[in-house]
Parts: structure tokens; C-alpha cells; sequence
């Protein structure tokens, strides 16, 4: 009798380990392999201690639980629930009117990553670099707007 809890815990384990990799963890990781693996143990047990025919009960009826359960669950939107809902509409400097000219020189006011923020005549912008990395507090100059992107190059002090 105990093995038959060992076995279906098994099996219940390892589809439920395959199923949090499905829905939470998508990829093959860690935890997909460790579900399969465990299911594949508890119809291995089965195979060995109740022989063949116990055996291929045990798959056939897995191989059937699992694909009923996701079956129902993707037509009930059970996932939905754990979906993401939200869109990201906003645009950067999109409700700023830009003033700057390619030419202007500023200062970035955070780090340029390769996006940040700078203040170019008096006024702070969302400005990208073309890859650079700049720091906090130093000179940069504009190279280039295109429409609401603002395009700045860090200024190389002469030494």
C-alpha cells in the first residue's frame, strides 16, 4: 500500500513541478527536469514492483492525466489569471516640446546607460547615447534628434 502513495506522489509531484515550469518558469530549467524526472521514477516503480502490465497502466493513465488537466485548464483560462494584462504605451519626451539643436552642449544628470537623463538649455531631457556609457556629471553634447529622441555623446576635455 505505501508504495502506491510513493508512486502516485511521485507522478502528482513531477506533473506539478511540470506544470510550474510550463506556466512560471518557461524554458528548459531545473525544475522541468526535476518533474520529469520524478514522474518518469514513479512510473519506474510502478514497472518494477507491479511488473509490465501495472506498469503501462500507470503511463497510459499519467500520459492521460496530463493531458486532460492542461486541456481543460487552457479551455476554462484558468492561465489567464497569470497572464499579464498591462501595455506600456507611454514614449519618452513625448508631452516635451524639445528645444535643444544638435550642437547643444548639457550635462547628464544621471548616468547614461545608454539611456538617462540630462539637461540641455535649462530644460531635462530623456537622451540616449549610441552605446557609450557616461556618468553622472559630465559634459555631453547633442548629435542628433530624431523626432522625439535625443541622441548625445559624452564631450572629450582636451588635455
Amino acid at each position: 500500500m505505501i508504495i502506491w502513495v510513493v508512486i502516485i506522489g511521485l507522478i502528482l509531484f513531477g506533473l506539478g513541478l511540470i506544470i510550474v515550469e510550463v506556466i512560471f518558469v518557461p524554458g528548459t530549467t531545473i525544475v522541468g527536469i526535476l518533474g520529469i524526472g520524478l514522474a518518469g521514477f514513479g512510473i519506474y516503480l510502478s514497472f518494477t514492483n507491479f511488473g509490465s502490465n501495472v506498469g503501462t497502466v500507470v503511463l497510459v493513465g499519467t500520459a492521460i492525466i496530463a493531458t486532460l488537466a492542461l486541456v481543460i485548464s487552457f479551455r476554462k483560462g484558468v492561465w489567464k489569471k497569470f497572464a499579464l494584462k498591462d501595455q506600456i504605451s507611454s514614449k519618452f519626451n513625448e508631452h516635451i516640446r524639445i528645444s535643444a539643436a544638435e550642437g547643444d552642449e548639457g550635462i547628464a544628470l544621471s548616468s547614461l546607460r545608454p539611456f538617462g537623463k540630462a539637461e540641455i538649455n535649462e530644460k531635462v531631457f530623456e537622451v540616449k547615447t549610441n552605446g557609450n556609457y557616461v556618468d553622472a556629471g559630465q559634459k555631453i553634447k547633442v548629435i542628433k534628434i530624431d523626432k522625439n529622441k535625443i541622441i548625445v555623446e559624452p564631450i572629450k576635455l582636451e588635455e
